[in-house]
């Protein structure tokens, strides 16, 4: 179910976006509501789950994690037993920051963080180790251009 969001919502979100670090009242003054006004919307948006959490961005290449890799998987199981083993399985693999069910040539998208080959050779071993795949195929990123854009909002 889509939430009808108008124009105050779509501010305040596009801000968090920009920097949930922000105060209350740095917030509602950007968005032009008193705090308690601002408050109550934030509050609704998080009771409806338009707001999951707020977290920070890191600098991969500071902390040493500045491989990238997209990887792509083919199966020829697509039972719910089979889905539901493989979820558990590759959702144990930290390195794994992003997993999509996909629809075309391949049937799921992986986007692991690592900080070497060797290691994403590791990730690798592990992620093939406890469901039977039949194709995985890897791409590795050379440079982030943009990355973690803000979600485009627009009032219904």
């Amino acid at each position: 179910m889509t939430l009808k969001l108008d124009r105050l919502d779509c501010r305040i979100l596009e801000e968090l976006q920009r920097d949930a670090s922000q105060s209350q009242r740095a917030l509602s003054d950007r968005v032009g509501l008193s705090q308690n006004a601002c408050w109550r919307r934030l509050k609704a948006l998080e009771a409806a789950g338009v707001i999951r959490n707020h977290t920070v961005v890191l600098d991969r290449d500071r902390l040493g994690a500045g491989l990238v890799v997209f990887v792509m998987i083919r199966t020829r199981h697509h039972s719910a037993q089979w889905l539901d083993t493989f979820r558990k399985h590759v959702s144990t693999i930290e390195d794994v920051v992003d997993f999509f069910r996909i629809g075309g040539e391949y049937d799921y998208l992986l986007k692991i963080v690592t900080r070497d080959m060797a290691s994403y050779d590791l990730c690798y071993k592990r992620l093939i180790s406890k469901v039977e795949l039949e194709t995985v195929t890897s791409h590795f990123a050379m440079e982030a251009i943009e990355e973690q854009r803000p979600i485009p909002l627009s009032p219904a």
